[in-house]
């Protein structure tokens, strides 16, 4: 009989024997090593980096283009996911249960959820290239177009320092947007409609529907949107370098941690210098994951 333990847990270690290795080596190595390069002045060109404790991070700390990633990244941090889950859940929420019956979707709704996941089909490169035509500043521009042709000004959505964050913030909330009207039409479609029809029978309205029924039952749903999109406002890159004039501009107004990071690994050669900005930005992410998932807990509510 202990034999036959002994077998088993041999069996059972060995296949994860595998993946614990392979994590460690492709993921846990490479974090160890970027937490030492951030402590080196290291430039690529050299073997051996030279050791400089913290003056990366005193560096990092009094540099103003930090600030403004940071402050960039915040911003994103709490706008992104509230607006892209607020949106997200008035539209599930049509979809699923604002029919003319009040427990069904509107008509055409499954081609609805199609139209609206279609921007997750698209690569993030595309989508900047895409929005940079139109956001252009002349007549062909998409928007700039139909306000000259009625006599208006044409508005710098990428080149206008105070238009240019909110325009980046735009683009992500629509690529984002659809996914998660999905998401949350998966969650609402496990629902069981007696809730919804007893509710109606009672009296309720499609406010307190929402409120009272979809929101609470929804909400583990909702959290896990909170932390992914939380992550996605601090790790976007692709948007802000391909879409934004100066890769970040104009004058760093829409600068993000990730965007610096690149600058300073692959622009300016200063290795040591972007992997303490990636360090910082590692706890940054972390962080907001754990104080999420802390903050937002509840008693899971059974139906």
């Amino acid at each position: 009989m202990l034999f036959n333990r002994y077998r088993r847990g041999l069996f059972i270690t060995s296949f994860l024997a595998a993946p614990v290795i392979l994590y460690l080596v492709y993921v846990i190595a490479p974090y160890l090593q970027a937490f030492y390069i951030a402590l080196t002045d290291w430039r690529g060109v050299t073997a051996t980096p030279r050791f400089i404790g913290l003056e990366n991070f005193q560096r990092l700390f009094g540099d103003s283009k930090f600030w403004q990633a940071v402050t960039h990244n915040g911003a994103l941090l709490v706008l992104l996911p509230l607006i892209t889950i607020v949106i997200a859940l008035f539209f599930a929420f049509l979809l699923n249960v604002g029919g003319p019956s009040g427990v069904s979707g509107i008509r055409g709704a499954k081609f609805y959820r199609v139209v609206f996941f279609f921007p997750q089909v698209l690569a993030v490169a595309v989508v900047a290239v895409l929005f940079q035509q139109v956001f252009r500043p002349d007549g062909s521009g998409m928007l700039n177009g139909p306000l000259m042709a009625l006599g208006m000004d044409p508005i710098g959505f990428l080149s206008d320092r105070d238009v240019a964050f909110w325009s980046v913030l735009a683009v992500m909330v629509w690529q984002a947007v659809g996914f998660y009207v999905v998401l949350f039409s998966a969650g609402l479609a496990s629902i069981p409609k007696d809730m919804f029809e007893a509710a109606q029978i009672d009296g309720a309205g499609r406010m307190s529907l929402f409120f009272r029924i979809t929101l609470p039952l929804l909400w583990d749903t909702v959290q896990v949107a909170w932390v992914y999109l939380g992550i996605l406002a601090l790790d976007v890159f692709a948007i802000v370098w391909v879409m934004t004039l100066q890769q970040g501009g104009p004058d760093s107004a829409t600068t993000v941690m990730a965007a610096e990071i690149y600058r300073s690994a692959f622009g300016h050669f200063r290795f040591g210098y972007a992997s303490a900005l990636g360090v910082v930005m590692f706890f940054f992410t972390v962080g907001f994951a754990i104080l999420s998932l802390r903050l937002s807990r509840r008693e899971r509510i059974e139906y």
